[in-house]
């Protein structure tokens, strides 16, 4: 493993951010980090970075104990933060140069690194540009740039691609795609399930502060490919047909958002039609489908909440 948290604990106070996590990521691998709001990605990510301490457990990188004093481990990683942290007052080259320097970077191999990262990026026309007239998608890419310059054996990223434009996010998402076959260990949390279906080998689900499940998409898909998916558009929904809904054998659960109902229950129950009379009983349907379990359903079904808030972009 490159990376390892064993019962890492963090608290705040009365909160605890991670409940003695237990998160492996192995060398060469793209780690898909999935969790609700709150559930301690990004304290995860802080603590496995050095710039947090854990308040118990063991956390190493690289085959080394991680600390907020442990430099050396953090010269060979990379960290694409949510927040932007690009200088405006300096071109796109001039703050490749400046963070690549305080990785050590020097002279011709300096000059060499920002130029192909430049390029990597699609920024080489845009060297002498400030960030500032950048677009958003574009201030991304170099972000990333800035954290990859020092080309580092393990890259996190935390949600880089919030609020761009979908010819950004694929171009970061290819960007990925190309580290992982150079051999870079890729660890991407995202709020976009496609996402991580494109790009990842592997993922781990966290809910409350630890691992709830890890795997590929087929073992995490392999938990519910056995539950049939109802979607039923109802003419009048209404609590009674809720509860009606739920109470029939075989149904697992009930998912309503306005008047759509989904219904997930046991494959082979022949649930169907008692579905459909008990909706006929309460108003009628004006919609009816069936479809099989995505990787949405899985982390739906494993935390009881949705990756992406509604509304949320």
């Amino acid at each position: 493993m490159i990376a390892s948290m064993k019962n890492v604990v963090k608290r705040y106070g009365d909160l605890t951010a991670l409940d003695h996590l237990n998160l492996d990521v192995a060398e060469g691998e793209v780690l898909g980090l999935l969790g609700p709001n709150g559930a301690g990605k990004t304290t995860a990510i802080r603590t496995l970075c050095g710039l947090i301490d854990a308040d118990g457990g063991e956390v190493q990188v690289f085959g080394q104990k991680q600390n907020t004093h442990n430099l050396k481990v953090r010269r060979n990683l990379g960290l694409v933060t949510q927040e932007l942290t690009v200088f405006n007052e300096l071109s796109a080259i001039e703050n490749l140069r400046y963070f690549g320097s305080l990785y050590g970077l020097r002279g011709a191999e300096l000059d060499e690194n920002v130029s192909e990262m430049l390029d990597f990026v699609g920024l080489a026309d845009r060297a002498k540009k400030r960030p500032k007239t950048f677009s958003g998608g574009m201030q991304r890419r170099l972000n990333i740039a800035c954290a990859l310059v020092h080309k580092p054996k393990l890259v996190i990223m935390d949600e880089p691609t919030v609020g761009i434009d979908p010819q950004s996010r694929n171009h970061i998402l290819e960007s990925v795609k190309q580290l992982a076959k150079k051999g870079t260990t890729v660890l991407y949390t995202s709020h976009y399930m496609e996402e991580v279906q494109a790009i990842c080998d592997h993922i781990s689900i966290m809910d409350a502060g630890r691992v709830i499940a890890d795997g590929t998409i087929a073992d995490l898909m392999s938990r519910i490919q056995y539950e049939d998916r109802i979607n039923l558009q109802a003419a009048q929904p209404s609590d009674r047909l809720t509860e009606e809904l739920r109470a029939i054998s075989g149904v697992k659960s009930v998912t309503v958002e306005g008047s759509h109902y989904l219904i997930t229950s046991g494959a082979g129950s022949g649930n169907v039609n008692r579905i459909m009379e008990v909706a006929h009983r309460n108003g009628g349907v004006t919609g009816f489908s069936e479809d099989k379990p995505n990787l949405e359903d899985v982390f739906l079904t494993l935390t009881g909440k949705r990756l992406r808030d509604e509304g949320e972009v």
